[in-house]
């Protein structure tokens, strides 16, 4: 007996589903991802790919499942945002100090709800650290909108400290993958004598695509400071994963600093 629905993985590289151009998908009606941020060029391939489907996108925490989802009828207005808070959920955004922070000011992510866990197993100096009275401070770092939208900026500890600047990784990312010749890429702070860290890009390339730097570093001088701009493209043939599937930004940053 067929299932009443169709079940699809698409990884956000576009290279562990070469197939799904050629695969029709008549009855699937809804998307999601776990994981991480769609990079907005991977986002607009599949969207072109599966018209008829209903892309909900999501932020979540290990230690609270889901936090935030984007509606789908708010995608091409508010393109790159992570969206509300989930039913039943509150997300706040808060600085060092536990105080909210006002609407385009840039603050830790804390979930308080009926899904955050009870701490870490074993682990009580942890659990203090994280588990607060506020809610479960997830360490990413977040901006909210004037009409309560969240958009994620980075992860305190990935934040690239260059010049007195504090770079998110995470926007320069989504003007490297527009280029559109790049299966996926990691931006990072290496050591620098004189900037602290400067911005490095290690990067797969897409299919077919050569592996040329100089059209993707042009373009992103023409859509970001100066500061934020990647010194060099390393290319590799595929980025480090985490356990969980994610991209292992620590052993990226440890294999380019000098011991």
């Amino acid at each position: 007996m067929p299932l009443p629905f169709n079940r699809v993985q698409v990884r956000s590289n576009a290279q562990a589903a070469p197939s799904l151009p050629k695969t029709p998908l008549p009855g699937l009606r809804y998307l999601t991802n776990s994981g991480g941020a769609v990079p907005a060029e991977t986002l607009g391939r599949i969207r072109a790919l599966l018209p008829q489907a209903r892309f909900f996108l999501m932020y979540g925490l290990t230690e609270a499942f889901r936090s935030t989802y984007l509606d789908p009828a708010e995608i091409d207005r508010r393109a790159g945002s992570i969206g509300k808070a989930i039913p039943e959920t509150e997300i706040l955004v808060l600085d060092a100090n536990g105080r909210r922070c006002p609407p385009g000011a840039v603050g830790t992510l804390v979930h308080r709800g009926p899904t955050v866990a009870l701490g870490y197993w074993n682990r009580p100096e942890e659990t203090a650290r994280v588990f607060r009275e506020e809610g479960v401070w997830s360490g990413d770092l977040v901006r909210m909108d004037e009409d309560g939208y969240l958009w994620f900026a980075g992860r305190d500890d990935a934040m690239i400290k260059s010049s007195g600047y504090r770079i998110s990784p995470t926007e320069v990312e989504e003007v490297l993958m527009a280029s559109g010749r790049l299966a996926s890429v990691a931006v990072i702070g290496v050591p620098d004598a004189a900037a602290g860290e400067r911005v490095h890009a290690v990067a797969v390339a897409a299919a077919g695509a050569p592996r040329d730097p100089e059209p993707i570093l042009a373009r992103a001088a023409a859509e970001l400071p100066a500061f934020m701009v990647p010194r060099e493209i390393e290319y590799v043939d595929a980025l480090p994963e985490t356990p969980n599937g994610k991209v292992d930004y620590k052993r990226l940053k440890a294999e380019r600093t000098p011991r």
